[in-house]
């Protein structure tokens, strides 16, 4: 018995052709603004991975953002990069990263302990395998910083199923088919180099919703190395704690009649709580007692902001 067109376990024309003219369609990029926040923070994320395999520093920024035919975007690039092609499990597509020539052979140089010296390489000879190798490193680190910045919008893992130095090879979907490019500069050692991203059409279009709404400060994900890096910083700082008895007020007068060896009484007895203060600001009602010769304090509670003027 015929299936219903349209019914569950099958598509129907109508499903067909929307898909058809989705694709067919294009992409209008400044409709997906958070695009641009997804590549700024593979940036970021980029450098930030790579700090720990380099000793000079390495500076990533996006260069552009552009869509186009697939196989237009490689043909740029022929025999003059090497493409790792990433497995996107939760999207059940793949992804293309590229690292041009000079990107390849200025990493080469700062991963090998190079000051910049030497002349700039110019040749252009097939990548050793020295070279494929550590361009290998790189978009291990690269995948880890896109699986961060994608997380914004649809999380998936990004793993990197293998390399290619031919693009006729680098295969990630029809030559025709449309795709998002974002372009990225390298920098370090005063040498330059470009890394490439190539995202098929069909897997931006169901992130459609998410990429066109602007996130918020607020609800902006917190990058958690800032976040630590910030804490710490904050608990560092030195705090002047000081145990207040008792606070009398006195009039200007009776301020300048006191002479040296005037005794003031005080109306605090050792049962009369102490208020604990930093840096002017009350904090805490404590309790005052000796132990080893010394004066110590045991903290009772929390002084709460509306209460700063009660004293008991």
């Amino acid at each position: 018995m015929d299936t219903p067109e349209g019914s569950s376990g099958q598509k129907g024309p109508s499903t067909d052709l929307r898909a058809r003219l989705i694709e067919a369609g294009g992409l209008s990029l400044d409709r997906l603004p958070m695009l641009s926040v997804v590549f700024d923070r593979l940036t970021t994320g980029c450098s930030d991975n790579l700090k720990h395999l380099v000793a000079s520093p390495v500076h990533f920024s996006l260069g552009g953002i552009q869509s186009g035919r697939i196989g237009e975007m490689l043909d740029a690039y022929d025999t003059n990069a090497i493409a790792g092609l990433f497995h996107a499990p939760e999207w059940d597509s793949h992804i293309l990263v590229g690292l041009d020539r000079d990107f390849v052979f200025t990493m080469v140089e700062v991963l090998l302990g190079s000051d910049g010296g030497e002349p700039r390489v110019e040749d252009e000879r097939p990548f050793s395998g020295i070279e494929t190798r550590i361009a290998q490193i790189v978009l291990e680190q690269v995948g880890k910083a896109l699986e961060s910045s994608f997380s914004l919008v649809a999380a998936t893992p990004f793993r990197l199923e293998r390399t290619e130095t031919r693009m006729e090879f680098a295969v990630i979907g029809g030559r025709g088919n449309k795709a998002v490019e974002a372009k990225f500069l390298l920098q370090a050692l005063n040498r330059s180099g470009e890394m490439f991203l190539i995202i098929p059409q069909s897997v931006i279009n169901p992130m459609r919703p998410s990429l066109s709404k602007v996130l918020t400060v607020d609800s902006a994900a917190r990058d958690p190395k800032w976040t630590q890096q910030i804490a710490a910083e904050v608990q560092k700082a030195e705090v002047t704690l000081r145990a207040v008895l008792e606070e009398r007020t006195l009039t200007l007068g009776e301020i300048s009649e006191l002479k040296v060896g005037q005794v003031i009484g005080l109306d605090a007895t050792p049962t009369t709580r102490v208020k604990l203060e930093g840096n002017d600001r009350p904090l805490f009602w404590c309790h005052m007692g000796q132990a080893q010769g010394s004066y110590v304090l045991r903290i009772d509670e929390a002084i709460a902001p509306e209460k700063e003027g009660l004293v008991p």
